[in-house]
């Protein structure tokens, strides 16, 4: 399911997941970290793009740099399954 989205929807799945920056997690872990979110959720997007949206609000001073890094780390994890 992961694969046919794209890279800001999947950064924003990756955002509202578990995954920390500082255990700088590999593709793999990426990977199946995203699935799982997304199969708990029922594929609802949705309620990652709301999650993501009120940690932007409640934490706007850390949104951008874990942001960037979910945009990153997907780019990375889904590259390299190509």
């Amino acid at each position: 399911m992961s694969t046919t989205m794209s890279v800001p929807d999947l950064a924003d799945v990756l955002f509202a997941c578990r995954l920390q920056p500082s255990a700088d997690p590999t593709p793999d872990e990426v990977r199946v970290a995203i699935d799982e979110l997304l199969g708990a959720c029922a594929g609802a997007q949705g309620r990652c793009v709301a999650y993501v949206a009120q940690e932007a609000g409640d934490h706007p001073e850390t949104y951008t740099d874990r942001m960037h890094w979910a945009l990153c780390t997907v780019t990375r994890a889904y590259a390299l399954a190509a």
